[in-house]
């Protein structure tokens, strides 16, 4: 069974969901109820997702879901489908996601199993390991190291000093950066003039075996999907991975490098000093980006791409010559 990093406050029912948000319901009763707000590749029986304009989605649905889409969205879905449409689909999942979930209550913890701690482990000073956790066997926490509630952590890992892990399972091996924090919420919310509302991030972080991330690095855990990290993937310091990131295996990222949410990268990809990815992108595998470049658009296999926006390496090299010289 996977941990829960959070409080599931389903069933929510129609009419409640009604009071939060200004929305016209098609093919559904005030009485209706949804037990969860998910993605929609997690659609499943009585829960309730959404559809930007943007997106394409042909899928069947099942049958007692529900949508949350605008009403030219509405449009090209079956008529059958059971929708909310509303004005702004990101205002209403960021209004509705906070009444499906809330973090656990220190109480809550409390009540959770005590943490349990594999064989020939190191716990430095001042480490906090919370209840639900599940330390494998010889492991490392250096000095100050705070691991919260549920997190795992495979066998062999390393996790330096002062690092946070939140709502993360860590494969075998994994080695973690001091002052790095790793599954805190990612930047997601609606901008409200001087109430800006925050969605809730159910999701996780997942990194798998053998990967190594520096100092001092960020890695938030996913909206409503994971982040996660291929195997024997190397990170340097300060890079920041935003929500909702996919990476593949073995790909290498040079410090200061920042992947936008949603973003997803292959594998064997190496990207320079200071390079920034787009997020929603889809970056392929053995992409090379140098660095300080700046990634707005999807790269195919085996593209090797540099300046901001980022081109063809080549191309980008004779313009560079055409405009200063050899230099």
């Amino acid at each position: 069974m996977l941990p829960s990093f959070f409080k599931k406050l389903g069933p929510i029912n129609v009419s409640e969901i009604k009071s939060k948000i200004s929305c016209e319901t098609m093919n559904l009763e005030n009485d209706n109820y949804f037990h969860e707000l998910v993605s929609l590749n997690n659609l499943k029986e009585n829960s309730l997702s959404f559809l930007y304009d943007d997106e394409n989605f042909k899928s069947t649905l099942p049958s007692t879901s529900c949508l949350i889409c605008t009403q030219k969205k509405h449009r090209e879905l079956n008529p059958n489908q059971s929708v909310m449409i509303v004005r702004n689909v990101q205002e209403a999942v960021a209004k509705i996601s906070n009444i499906f979930y809330r973090d656990l209550l220190a109480s809550e913890i409390n009540n959770l199993s005590d943490p349990i701690i594999g064989n020939e482990c190191e716990i430095g000073k001042n480490v906090t390991i919370e209840n639900g956790a599940i330390i494998g066997d010889k492991v490392k926490l250096n000095h100050g190291v705070v691991i919260k509630h549920n997190c795992v952590i495979g066998d062999g890992s390393i996790i330096g000093s002062n690092a946070v892990l939140t709502n993360s399972i860590l494969g075998e091996d994994v080695y973690i950066g001091s002052n790095s924090t790793i599954g805190q919420r990612g930047f997601g919310f609606y901008l409200n003039n001087n109430n800006n509302i925050n969605i809730y991030h159910i999701g996780r972080v997942i990194i798998k075996s053998k990967v190594s991330i520096g100092s001092s690095c960020t890695i938030d855990r996913g909206s409503f999907s994971d982040t996660i990290i291929g195997e024997n993937t190397y990170i340097d310091n300060l890079c920041h991975i935003a929500h909702n990131v996919e990476i593949g295996n073995n790909s290498t990222f040079a410090a200061m490098t920042g992947i936008a949410g949603s973003a997803k990268i292959g594998s064997n990809v190496l990207t320079g000093g200071q390079a920034g990815i787009a997020g929603h992108v889809k970056i392929g595998d053995n992409v090379q980006i140098a660095a300080k470049s700046g990634v707005f658009n999807s790269l195919k296999n085996g593209a090797s791409v540099m300046g901001n926006p980022a081109i063809n390496k080549y191309n980008y090299i004779r313009t560079y010559k055409k405009i200063y010289g050899k230099r």
